[in-house]
Formats: C-alpha cells, sequence, structure tokens
C-alpha cells in the first residue's frame, strides 16, 4: 500500500492480516450523546479510510453501525475496488434496504450471523454462519477464520467502537489506524473500550508511529504485534 505509513502485510487464506480503523475526536469521543458523528474527523482522514477500504479484500462493520449510519462501504474517495462488504448479525437485524446490500455493484455482500439463524437475507446476500451462545457476541476469531476461508486474506475492520474494541481485545487485529480530529466534543460516545485494568502494566503500548494529516488529523498507526517497553 503506498502512502504515508508502512505498507500491509499480504496475510493469507489461513492467516488473514486485519487492520482495524477509528476516527475520534482529541477527547476520546466518536459521537455526540445523540450519535452525531458526520463529520468529526476532516477530509483527509476520510480520504485516508477510503484508501485503506481499496487495499483489502473484505470490510467488516457491525449490525449496529449499519442501522445507526446506513453506510456506503465504498472507495468513492479513492483509487481501486469496492472490498466486500461484511456484517456481523447476529441476531437477523439487517435492514433488507441498507445500501451496503443494495448497492448495485460487484462487490460480495456477506452477513455472519449464527448457525442457527432462520432470518431471511435480502437478495444475493451470502451467509456465514458461526456456532455460538445465543447470549454472548460471537468471537471474533471466528470471525476472521471464517473469512479467511472465505477467501479473504487482508481484513479490515471499520466499526463501531465496540467491534473494534471486541477484535482488539481478543487479539485478532494486527495493525489499528487510529484517527484523531481537532475537535474537543466534551461528552458523548467513547471509542474504544476494554475490561477494566488496575495497573498500567495491564495497558497495550503498541509500537506506534504518528503522522500530521493536511487539516489538522492525526493518524496513529499502531502495530499491535509489537509492544514499546512500558
Amino acid at each position: 500500500m503506498t502512502s504515508i505509513f508502512a505498507p500491509f502485510e499480504n496475510g493469507t487464506r489461513d492467516r488473514p492480516f486485519v487492520v482495524a480503523q477509528l476516527g475520534q475526536s482529541l477527547d476520546g469521543r466518536i459521537a455526540t450523546v445523540t450519535g452525531d458523528s458526520k463529520y468529526i474527523n476532516g477530509d483527509a482522514a476520510l480520504d485516508h479510510l477510503h484508501a485503506i477500504r481499496a487495499h483489502v479484500d473484505a470490510v467488516v462493520v457491525g449490525i449496529g453501525t449499519v442501522i445507526a449510519d446506513d453506510p456506503l462501504l465504498t472507495v468513492r474517495r479513492a483509487t481501486g475496488r469496492n472490498p466486500a462488504r461484511v456484517i456481523i448479525d447476529p441476531r437477523g437485524r439487517l435492514p433488507h434496504d441498507a445500501q451496503c446490500v443494495t448497492l448495485p455493484d460487484d462487490a460480495r455482500r456477506i452477513v455472519i450471523r449464527r448457525e442457527d439463524s432462520d432470518a431471511p437475507l435480502p437478495p444475493g446476500v451470502e451467509p456465514i454462519e458461526i456456532a455460538g451462545s445465543a447470549d454472548a457476541p460471537l468471537a471474533p476469531g471466528d470471525i476472521v477464520a471464517a473469512l479467511g476461508r472465505a477467501g479473504f486474506a487482508r481484513i479490515l475492520i471499520e466499526g463501531g467502537a465496540r467491534t473494534v474494541s471486541d477484535f482488539i481485545h481478543a487479539g485478532c487485529v494486527d495493525r489499528l489506524h487510529m484517527l484523531v480530529a481537532p475537535v474537543l466534543i466534551g461528552s458523548g460516545m467513547p471509542g474504544l473500550t476494554f475490561p477494566t485494568i488496575e495497573n498500567l502494566d495491564g495497558a497495550l503500548r503498541p509500537v506506534t508511529q504518528a503522522y500530521l494529516l493536511e487539516g489538522g488529523d492525526v493518524l496513529f498507526d499502531c502495530d499491535l504485534r509489537r509492544r514499546q517497553p512500558s
């Protein structure tokens, strides 16, 4: 991937390369208390997100993001092909008119759901069914493995914040691109959230490079496989 940051690895179907992306304010908010999030980050940050999409095989979002934002998940701000659009939807809540499944292009559209789900799918949408308890989220590791078997070697976990947090906490993310906007919101929805720790020895300290983007956004390119000394 040609850009200001280190290139992504290729990954394989047996071991996909997984990058996660999250955009937030200086004070760690991804939206206001009403859910307004368009747009915390500036144009350069949005261009960067679309460039990431153009260099992966599949982009993954949770059903909450689809319901709240109705994203397209395309590369319209960058050059390249649209990746497969993957929605994690354990309970069959996907609206059949969601843009990410009705957009008339050649990208694959996939819903990841529990193996006992019988919810009808929109036309042209492929199911990937995963075993799991009815009262627990689908395991991120199982999702990555299933997407690898489906032919995806590079995967972007795009949102929302809970989905990104779950994949990082499960150790399923190789790189995190955190885009921080020069704005203070002061309240609202937080970005990354992990289980509580009592000591900083339990904090993640990934090897990180920072890049200033046009307009003031800062990209933190975090290698989650490598740790800085505490």
